[in-house]
This record gives structure tokens, sequence and C-alpha cells, in this order.
């Protein structure tokens, strides 16, 4: 018998009694996948990467977090670092077939863990406007930093581009940081409206039901895809094309996107553009 008039067989009881019951709560991997599978944001307009491949690994990264107690603070922070660790390599380690796996491994999986921030906020039932605007916090910085990485390892000796090619990273740069904004200001004006914010959460079925090849049109846009793309920043010559395609087709789609939107926002007051 000790002080408090337990015995250690009562005490021994008492723990297996109690194992069960905290084996139930314990959150599982498997029905925290199950459950994020039902509560996805819609499809409309998601690029093709980020749509069939970081949000699915967003939700598996976000019920191991959800296993492992992390909170949706927490997985937006390891995102932010892990996406700085890529973009800071990109601009400082010299152009090596590997260093190019390095840089696009870590950007992917900081872009993942994007993903899972949402939705392990979704899978504790909600978000906050705290939570919010860390995760645009980290998202603008990445937005602008990452052409300015390709600059600057461009500028340390890529060869065999000229120095006017110097300039298309900074034009990235601008339409990247104009579009990021311009998406963040319509969904503050649809919602200041009243309007059903087009990346709300909505069943699976639904999600599955929009354009694939809309999706696929929406690649020049993709930020997973130029994650991807950072693979080959170990071969400058080859990079320098693709990159340059990319931000060619990411302006276009800009510039036609403006319009859309232009004329969607116009409609909220019921005015002619």
């Amino acid at each position: 018998m000790n002080a408090g008039g337990v015995t250690r067989e009562d005490s021994r009881h008492s723990t297996q009694t109690d194992a069960p019951e905290l084996a139930r709560r314990r959150p599982r991997y498997a029905d925290a996948v199950r459950r994020l599978s039902g509560a996805q944001k819609s499809a409309q307009g998601a690029p093709a990467y980020s749509r069939f491949v970081n949000r699915p690994l967003g939700r598996r990264l976000a019920a191991a977090a959800h296993v492992l107690g992390l909170t949706p603070n927490q997985v937006t922070v390891l995102s932010g670092l892990t996406t700085g660790a890529g973009i800071a390599a990109l601009a400082l380690l010299p152009p090596t077939w590997w260093t190019g796996v390095v840089v696009a491994a870590l950007l992917v999986l900081g872009y993942a863990l994007d993903a899972a921030d949402g939705q392990l906020a979704r899978l504790r039932g909600g978000g906050s406007s705290a939570g919010e605007w860390l995760d645009h916090v980290v998202d603008a910085a990445k937005t602008a930093t990452i052409h300015l990485a390709v600059l600057v390892a461009a500028y340390r000796g890529w060869e065999p581009q000229p120095e006017s090619w110097l300039l298309l990273p900074l034009l990235f740069s601008a339409v990247s940081c104009t579009w990021f904004f311009t998406i963040i200001l319509n969904d503050h004006l649809r919602r200041r409206a009243g309007a059903r914010d087009g990346q709300a959460t909505v069943v699976a079925g639904e999600a599955r039901q929009h354009s694939t090849l809309r999706s696929l049109a929406s690649v020049p846009v993709d930020y997973g895809v130029l994650c991807l793309v950072t693979a080959l920043s170990g071969l400058p010559a080859v990079f320098g094309w693709v990159y340059g395609t990319l931000a060619i087709g990411f302006t276009l789609v800009t510039a036609a996107s403006m319009v859309a939107w232009y004329r969607q926002v116009s409609a909220l007051d019921g005015t002619t553009p």
C-alpha cells in the first residue's frame, strides 16, 4: 500500500484498463486519410500538378501530422523552412545534376506541406485567421524569391545565357507576384460580396467533376510544375529554355485571366466592365 492508498495491483489494473481507451482516442493515419478524402477543395481551376499530385500528397502528410499531434501552423512553418532551404540551394549551390535534384525535392516537399496545413486544419475542425495569415505570408515570400534565386544562380556563372536573359527571372517574379496578389484579392472581394469561394471545401465527388483538360491548360501557372523544372537547374542551358517557355506561358495565362477576373469582379457589384 502506498501513501495514496493504491496498491501496485490496482495501478497495474488501471493501466491495463485504460490502454484500449487510449488507443481508441489516439488518431489513426488511415482514418485521417479517409476523412480528408471526403472533404477536399473544389478542383475548379486547379492546375494539374496541384490537383493530381500535390493535394493527394498533402493529404497524406496532413494525416501523418495529425497522428504526430502537430498543429496547422507548425506544418506551415515546416513548409516555409523546407521551401526556403530549396530556394537557398538553388541560389547558392553550384549547378550540377545532383544539386538540381536536391532543389526540386525540397521544393516539392515544401509545396506538399503547404497543401497539408490547410487539410490538417479541416481535420481538426477548422483553421484560424492567424493560420491563414501565416500561410499567405509564406506563399508570398516563396512566390517572389524563387525567381530571384534563379536570377542569382544565373548571375553567379550560368553559361551560355546572355546577360539579357537575366531580365527573364525579374519578369517572371513580377508576373507571379501580381498573379498571387490578384487571386487573394479576388477571394477577398467574393467573400465581401457573399459569393461562394471557388476553392471552398466540397465533397470528393463534386471535386472530381471539373474538367481535366482545364487543369492541364493551367500547367504554366502551376507552382508544382516550376518545382519540378528546377530539377534541370543543374543543366543551365536546358533549364534556361524550359524556364523561359514557362515564363512566357505564365505571362499569357495571367493576361487572359486578368480580363476574365475583371469581368467577374465587376459582376459582383452589378456593373458593366
